[in-house]
C-alpha cells in the first residue's frame, strides 16, 4: 500500500474511533487527540494509546501493559494485527475500554 492510502485509512479510521467517544462521560473515558496520537485516560488510570506508525504503515495501539501493530487487511478490510492470533483494532479498542471504563463504545 502506497503512503497516501495508508495515511486515508489511518485517517478515517482516527475519526470512527473519535466518534465513538462523543457521547462517552470524561469521568469514565477520556480522549485527547494531537496529531497522529489519540490517548484514552480510563476511570481505573489505565491509558491506552494510539498511534500511527508512518514507516511501517500500521496503527499501534497499547495500554494495560500490552502492544498491538495493527496492519490494514485489504480482503476484509480491517486493520488486523497476525502477532496477536489476528487481533481486530476496533474490537480490540472496544474490550480495553469496556475492561478498564466500563463503557461499551459504538461505533457509527
Amino acid at each position: 500500500m502506497d503512503e497516501k492510502r495508508y495515511l486515508e485509512l489511518a485517517h478515517e479510521t482516527f475519526e470512527r474511533l473519535g466518534r465513538a467517544f462523543d457521547d462517552v462521560d470524561v469521568g469514565e473515558a477520556d480522549l485527547e487527540s494531537a496529531g497522529d496520537v489519540m490517548t484514552i485516560a480510563c476511570k481505573d488510570g489505565v491509558r491506552i494509546v494510539l498511534n500511527t506508525q508512518r514507516p511501517a504503515r500500521e496503527i499501534w495501539l497499547a495500554g494495560a501493559g500490552r502492544a498491538w501493530h495493527f496492519g490494514w487487511d485489504g480482503p476484509t478490510e480491517r486493520w488486523l494485527d497476525p502477532r496477536h492470533e489476528g487481533a481486530e483494532l476496533v474490537d480490540t479498542l472496544k474490550g480495553l475500554v469496556r475492561d478498564h471504563a466500563g463503557v461499551e463504545l459504538r461505533l457509527r
